[in-house]
């Protein structure tokens, strides 16, 4: 049975720090900067052996005409509807603002059970506070600090209690991630589209689309029961250069652990701008942690022709040519907005899984290496001694690792790896896979 219990408030009240704590890890960037958290964050947490998920939310504004604030609030009542309780959380430091109010209002109309949670406590002193949050007419709230945990057994003791009652025990959609599940990173440079191809996925709004970069600053989980798998939107990355504070620093490093925990890396290249050296940068990224990746021309129907590659087959032959030696990538052109060509994105990266566990016999890989190596021998050292190579083996590792026993190991040249890395690609298919070769004395 899964419960959902939602953390909901106005900005920098302390949901994002006390959801890091509920679940036990640093899943949501924490900054004194107000709105980091932008969409849905969801977690796992367990109390007295009774597990329930926990969604973090961005924070509740008043204002009405910003663009990105109106997303933030449609994410923020997707929460409540889905939940079975509701954390509302308040800052005893700043006190009441007429944005708690307004906001006790609305969250009154979805007849949810709400627990009103006093944060930033961090002395006995401040309870004694003369702010009256009783205001917000809750019978009842309590005092935390979700910085040094003071204060959240209490709060939990209760979350656990409601949860056991008999008005929850219902079968709840599962939301949060199965570690069963192949999990599909979607990772690239700012603004190439990467939370419109979740939405498209999904045919809803699960997560904010707007035109400005840097709009996503967590990299967030999706359970798509279509095809069974995780996809996990992230922030999109920026040369080291260019990345202006800390907010950012911390939403790119959410990213490298994306590519870190997935099997399979979808690469979102903007069409129009084209395959660029950040585009190049996040590809060997995606590579030194031996991941499958698949690449995704997104906005194609927005693609206006260029001198060096007019058409798609030019446009994949640069990419590949950029890439080698490992050019067999699945390379799609799709417009993520449109769902043009996105129907063939998951089945592609359920062959890139299947191939990424691929096992090659002995015989077999010496069968045809072997003939090849004789026809074509490593360059001679630097005492004219003939570098032989007289075995190979697949490792018995969970990503194509293979060793190659030689007379000479280390005067062997990247030149030849990067030659017998075409080799393999060329006789077997390791499609959309990084190859790892070892050479060894014989």
């Amino acid at each position: 049975m899964n419960y959902i219990v939602s953390i909901v408030g106005r900005p920098n009240v302390g949901k994002s720090t006390l959801f890091n704590r509920l679940v036990g890890r640093r899943k949501a960037v924490v900054h004194v900067t107000s709105g980091v958290t932008r969409d849905r964050i969801y977690g796992d947490s367990e109390w007295n052996g009774v597990k329930f998920s926990v969604v973090d939310t961005g924070g509740f504004s008043v204002s009405k005409n910003d663009v990105l604030e109106k997303e933030i609030k449609n994410q923020i009542c997707t929460a409540i509807k889905e939940s079975d309780v509701i954390l509302f959380l308040v800052d005893i430091k700043i006190g009441i603002l007429d944005a708690d109010i307004e906001f006790s209002k609305i969250l009154r109309k979805y007849k949810k059970i709400i627990l009103l949670v006093v944060n930033k406590v961090d002395n006995g002193k401040s309870m004694y506070s003369d702010t009256d949050f009783f205001r917000l007419g809750f019978e009842k709230y309590y005092y935390i600090s979700a910085k040094n945990g003071s204060g959240t057994g209490e709060l939990l003791d209760k979350l656990i209690e409601i949860l056991k009652t008999e008005f929850f025990l219902k079968q709840k959609k599962k939301i949060l991630e199965d570690e069963f599940l192949p999990r599909f990173s979607i990772v690239g440079r700012p603004n190439v589209g990467k939370s419109t191809l979740i939405n498209s996925f999904l045919n809803t709004n699960h997560h904010i689309v707007t035109n400005i970069s840097g709009t996503t600053r967590d990299s967030l989980d999706v359970l798509y029961n279509k095809y069974e798998c995780i996809l996990v939107d992230t922030p999109g990355i920026r040369k080291k250069s260019k990345i202006k504070d800390n907010i950012e620093f911390y939403s790119t490093m959410r990213t490298f652990k994306s590519i870190e925990y997935a099997d399979v890396c979808f690469l979102m290249v903007d069409a129009v701008c084209g395959w660029e050296k950040q585009d190049m940068n996040i590809f060997r990224l995606v590579e030194k942690n031996n991941k499958g990746v698949i690449i995704l021309i997104n906005k194609w129907d927005l693609f206006h022709h260029k001198p060096n590659y007019d058409t798609q087959k030019n446009y994949e032959f640069f990419i590949r040519k950029k890439i080698s030696p490992f050019y067999n990538v699945p390379i799609l052109f799709i417009s993520a907005k449109n769902k043009d060509g996105i129907h063939n994105i998951i089945p592609t990266a359920y062959k890139v899984l299947k191939t990424r566990k691929n096992r090659l016999k002995t015989n077999i890989l010496n069968k045809i290496m072997l003939p090849i190596f004789k026809k074509n021998p490593p360059t001679p050292n630097k005492k004219n001694k003939f570098i032989t190579i007289k075995y190979c083996t697949q490792l018995p590792s969970c990503t194509p690792k293979f060793i190659f026993f030689s007379n000479f190991p280390k005067n062997i040249k990247e030149s030849y790896k990067r030659f017998i890395e075409n080799k393999i690609r060329f006789y077997f298919d390791f499609i959309g896979v990084p190859i790892q070769i070892f050479f060894r004395k014989k």
